[in-house]
Parts: structure tokens; sequence; C-alpha cells
């Protein structure tokens, strides 16, 4: 059992998949008055229907057996609510089935778009004279299903330091970059200008 601490979240109780996805299926909780919401996120790129088993004491759920609720992906969706009895701290377990055929008969509710990581850490570098060759690729990125983390260069002078010894000309050939200095899976990528660039190299990478 686990008992709800006043973080109001828990992720990772017990998961059960049918089907072993790219990312397993987390199951968080959140506090509204009297009620234990619980909610599946899904961080890949697919859609999948999630039927949650949960059990327990200190709390009341809907009879019979639960329904397959439509998880997009990346997105999080609310697949049970608990009706905490007064007075009561809730004590739960729960079982997750996850299904990558989906059903015309499972629930479809209000989904919360999420960001998700992309296969492998992403890093853009912004050199000063970037502007017209990043700003594309960082617009683009803004509006991908991505997280990624961009560094404008001139307002960190130790990051700044560091890529002068990692590139060949060091200071000179750094103040006179136009395009971004790429960084995933700990390699460095100079000549990657588009977010079809980025993307199609990373899934080469192992």
């Amino acid at each position: 059992m686990r008992t709800l601490f006043t973080s109001f979240l828990l992720l990772f109780l017990f998961v059960n998949p049918l089907k072993a996805q790219e990312r397993p299926i987390e199951i968080e909780d959140e506090l509204n008055n009297n009620r234990l919401n619980l909610y599946a996120v899904n961080k890949n790129l697919q859609d999948f229907d999630v039927i949650l088993y949960v059990n327990g004491t200190g709390f009341r759920q809907r009879a019979g057996k639960p329904r397959a609720v439509r998880v997009p992906a990346r997105s999080r969706v609310e697949v049970s609510s608990l009706i905490i009895e007064r007075g009561q701290e809730p004590k739960y377990t729960y079982t997750i089935e996850v299904h990558e055929e989906l059903s015309r008969r499972s629930l479809v509710r209000a989904a919360e778009l999420i960001k998700i990581q992309p296969k492998w850490p992403l890093t853009i570098y912004k050199p000063t004279l970037c502007s017209a060759n990043c700003d594309p690729l960082i617009s683009a990125l803004d509006e991908s299903p991505y997280l990624y983390t961009l560094t404008e260069i001139d307002a960190y002078p130790k990051v700044r330091e560091q890529l002068k010894k990692l590139i060949v000309g060091g200071e000179e050939r750094l103040n006179e970059m136009d395009t971004p200095i790429v960084m995933m899976a700990g390699k460095m990528y100079l000549t990657l200008t588009t977010y079809e660039e980025v993307m199609s190299t990373m899934e080469e990478l192992e």
C-alpha cells in the first residue's frame, strides 16, 4: 500500500502493461478537495487505451469493472477519480493494462498535451551571429513534440569558454559562426541548421 503524503504526487506504484511501450505509461495523482484524481501520462508518439485497476483503503471508487480510457500520444489524461472518505488517509496500489489496439468503446476524455524527451537529450547553443540560421530551427523545435535546451552563448561566459576549447579555431571561429551548435548523445554538430536535419541525425545515433 502507498499512503498519500502532502506532496499529493505518486509515480510508478506497480505497472503491468500488456504491451511494452518504448516509454512506459506513468501514473500521477492529484488531490482536488475530497477527490484523488489519477492521471495516465503517455510520453510516446503513439495513442494507447489504458485500463487502471485500483485497490486500497480510505476511499471509494465507481463500482464495476474499470473501462478503457484513450490516452493520446504525448498527453496526460484522467483515468480514475477516488472519493476520499471523511477523516481517512487514502492508501492504494494499482495495476495498469496498456493496449496498442484501440477500441471504439474506450472513453475519450480531455487530454493535456505535454512535451516529451527526444531519443537523445538535445541542446542548441546559439552564437552571436546565428539569428538567420538559428531562429527558424528554434521556432520549429518550439512547435515540435520535444523538449530541448536553448543556450545563448553570450549570456553564459563559462559556456562560451568551454565551447572555445572544443571548437577548432577557438574564439575566432566562435565569433564568426552563423550556424547553431547542436549537442546530442555527447556529440557536437556545427552544420545542422534545420529541424529535419537535426531529427534525421538523431535517429541515426546509437
